[in-house]
């Protein structure tokens, strides 16, 4: 797996010039099939993340069935609706966003016996259009949140395309450090190192490792 060892030396090269450890990389696996996500696993990916719980619910459990060490994150918009089958299937949720959504899945983590790591998603950019909370209702969500008893580890945020990444990194890590956060998850195939610089703990990877997508027809997410 060529693009898998490519990604991975210039995380681990970009650390190291940082002077850090390497970011996790997260394998963004949306709409691609079992066939393309099984070579990443035998070369040994381990953490990869999905968009949407109906699509994921039909690739991985099998797959974390046949390998019982993966761990998956949901990096895309969550409703409440989904937020039962998104506690019995994902290690990870980065994407809370809201009181109501950190409510129902404090309720489904109690009635499971869980304490899945969560991150709160960020909305940087103010778009009215993308997920994500306000920068300026951060703290006040995560002081409800761990009210609730959730674990939340880190920020996640996806800049505005048109946009200089930099700076965006740079505002979720002074939010981070003023919340008392130590991970953070930023940075996509196209900014990736950046975001390393700027201090993240985990980058979201999809094309650079299995190729373009027609973004016509499913729009920008977090990969």
């Amino acid at each position: 797996m060529d693009n898998l060892s490519e990604v991975k030396n210039e995380i681990a090269k970009t650390a190291a010039d940082c002077g850090r450890k390497p970011a996790v990389l997260v394998a963004v696996s949306k709409t691609h099939g079992v066939d393309k996500i099984l070579p990443l696993i035998e070369a040994g990916q381990r953490v990869f993340g999905e968009n949407r719980v109906q699509e994921a619910m039909e690739k991985f459990p099998s797959l974390k069935e046949k390998y019982p060490d993966l761990k998956l994150h949901l990096i895309g918009p969550l409703q409440t609706n989904k937020a039962k089958e998104a506690v019995e299937l994902f290690d990870v949720i980065e994407t809370i966003d809201r009181v109501e959504l950190a409510e129902k899945l404090a309720k489904e983590m109690k009635k499971q016996d869980k304490n899945i790591p969560c991150f709160i998603q960020v909305n940087t950019g103010e778009e009215p259009q993308k997920a994500g909370i306000v920068p300026r209702e951060t703290f006040s969500l995560l002081e409800k949140c761990r009210e609730l008893g959730l674990n939340i580890i880190g920020l996640m945020c996806i800049p505005p395309v048109d946009d200089e990444p930099a700076p965006h990194f740079a505002f979720l890590k002074k939010l981070a450090k003023q919340a008392g956060l130590s991970e953070l998850s930023m940075g996509m195939s196209a900014d990736y190192p950046v975001a390393i610089q700027q201090g993240a703990t985990y980058v979201r990877v999809g094309s650079a490792l299995f190729g373009q997508r027609d973004y016509s027809k499913i729009g920008r997410a977090s990969c």
